[in-house]
């Protein structure tokens, strides 16, 4: 076998085009970005034509996955943890649809919100949606699992969930790699009784879904991702015998603080399985669960043994709460001193993050502190992107960012309740992410708002990918009703900072929606794309 250094993501990119993948779904975010990147660019990828653009946002990603399916071939759906909140409509439903071709929904999650909103665990998707979760330990795991994954959910006939996270995903090992199979043949389904969720088609299938749990759990059982390991020694805490319960990339970090010395059960595939969590606890005193993320097993194994076996875990305070495990919170709760290889580093200034300079995104903001100055009771509700960080010094813009395309309907909202001026900033990927119903519901209102849709010409925020939008923003906003006497677009620069205010304040005052497009090319892609027009001349 070749072994090759990778990452997590790009460990499961090259698992899946070996598996046999015909198409990757996916939207920008971190920590998933990589993964389609890398199939993007990949050789064998390449040769056979792997479909691998961006998607507009996670639920077109997901619907156009589940398509790839139903004509019999192998998709692939990646997305941020948030992201599935975006395609939960489709996913939730794929389960009842089931799949012809296997497909897999990837959701890299984000403990410690190095660059999230939340710290949601996907986890909690895949029980609700009753289907398989892989959680794969480290690299080799990520690649191998998922030729199983692929043929678990072709024989289930039902998707298979896969979660990671940003320890995973943005760390290398060495990882030994297999020759690729061949894609599926072209074989769509045939029984369209099954693909139709009317009522009485869905409650057959919400059964057959039922009935299939059972199989779900036996494969667990029997998965080669699931294994207990015996302890070379007797332990304790507090003289109490002590079972562990090592979920993912858990795993690495327990046997980092005590080597082989305690009996561990390793968790990687769900639903969890029942008979080796009762056969560790039978050989246990108490037991520890180690999961990075909330407490879903915790929860779930202090319901499987009963309110008088002892459990603990992040809901006990044995381990954090909030946050990503480390090996010293690990350590921590199995008794084991602080290793100073990772205590905090001393002495270090801190450096919030800002915007680039010579962004375009500063002089939009440049702009909007001298209308926020102005008016007392103006609010800027912000978005997600780069131009978040308006939010921090010099700026301190915004009043709000919540969740993608947010910014339109609560600038709406806030408008409704009689708050003027309600100004939102939103940039051109999140704009065509889910910020374009936002804003015809505004124009079917004429609503008294202004919108800035900043438009750097790419997704910044997450590397430069392609932006689904580009060059159509005044053709999207025309198309949604808006009036073109009250659409401008602008060049961000530092020397037309007074016109753009001043073009602000006019459409403040206009008693309708205004959209104003400050359009320049992000500095880091202008840069890119000037050095490969170098290279090719």
């Amino acid at each position: 076998m070749e072994k090759k250094l990778l990452l997590g993501d790009e460990a499961i990119a090259l698992g899946a085009i070996h598996a046999g993948l015909s198409g990757v779904y996916a939207y920008p975010g971190t920590p998933s970005t990589e993964i389609t990147e890398f199939i993007q660019t990949n050789p064998l990828a390449q040769e056979r034509g792997i479909h691998s653009h961006w998607s507009t946002n996670e639920k077109t990603a997901m619907e156009a996955a589940l398509g790839m399916s139903y004509a019999g071939k192998r998709a692939l759906v990646c997305m941020k943890h948030v992201g599935m909140n975006v395609c939960a409509d489709a996913f939730i439903n794929s389960a009842i649809t089931g799949v012809n071709g296997g497909l897999i929904v990837l959701a890299a999650d984000d403990p410690s919100m190095h660059s999230s909103q939340n710290e949601q665990d996907s986890r909690f998707y895949g029980k609700f949606a009753m289907i398989p979760i892989f959680e794969p330990s480290n690299q080799q795991e990520a690649y191998d699992m998922m030729d199983k994954a692929f043929a678990l959910s072709e024989e289930l006939k039902e998707p298979v969930l896969m979660r990671i996270v940003t320890r995973l995903a943005h760390s290398r090992a060495a990882v030994e790699v297999k020759e690729p199979r061949q894609e599926n043949a072209f074989s769509p389904a045939t029984d369209n009784a099954h693909w139709v969720l009317l009522p009485g088609n869905a409650k057959r299938n919400y059964n057959d879904l039922i009935g299939k749990q059972q199989a779900m759990r036996e494969a667990s059982e029997a998965s080669v991702f699931n294994k207990a390991e015996t302890g070379s020694q007797e332990s304790s805490i507090d003289g109490k015998k002590l079972g562990i319960i090592a979920c993912g990339i858990g795993y690495n970090y327990v046997r980092e603080a005590i080597g082989d010395s305690m009996n561990v059960l390793k968790v990687s595939q769900y639903p969890l399985p029942a008979t080796a969590i009762k056969e560790l606890a039978d050989k246990s005193n108490e037991l520890l669960v180690v999961e990075d993320g909330q407490p879903v097993v915790e929860e779930d194994v202090k319901a499987l043994l009963g309110k008088d076996y002892t459990v603990k875990g992040r809901l006990t305070g044995n381990l954090p709460r909030t946050g990503e495990l480390t090996p010293d919170s690990v350590g921590a709760a199995l008794g084991k001193e602080s290793s100073a290889a990772y205590g905090t580093a001393k002495n270090l200034a801190g450096r919030p993050p800002q915007l680039c300079q010579g962004c375009g995104h500063r002089d939009v903001y440049g702009a909007l502190r001298e209308i926020i100055d102005e008016y007392p009771d103006a609010r800027v509700f912000g978005d997600i992107g780069c131009y978040t960080l308006g939010a921090l010094p010099p700026f301190k813009a915004l009043a709000s960012c919540v969740d993608m395309g947010a910014s339109i309907t609560m600038a709406k909202g806030a408008a409704d309740a009689g708050l003027r001026p309600a100004i939102a900033v939103i940039g051109d990927s999140t704009f065509t992410h889910s910020g374009m119903t936002g804003l015809l519901d505004a124009i079917n209102e004429n609503s008294s708002i202004t919108v800035i849709i900043s438009d750097n010409l790419t997704t910044g925020m997450t590397g430069g990918q392609d932006s689904a939008g580009t060059n159509k923003y005044e053709a999207i906003c025309l198309g949604l009703g808006m009036n073109p006497d009250h659409l401008h677009v602008v060049t961000p620069l530092p020397k037309n900072i007074p016109a753009i205010a001043q073009l602000i304040r006019d459409e403040i005052a206009y008693e309708g929606v205004s959209v104003i497009i400050p359009r320049r090319e992000c500095i880091q892609t202008a840069a890119r794309h000037a050095r490969e027009r170098k290279l090719k001349s």
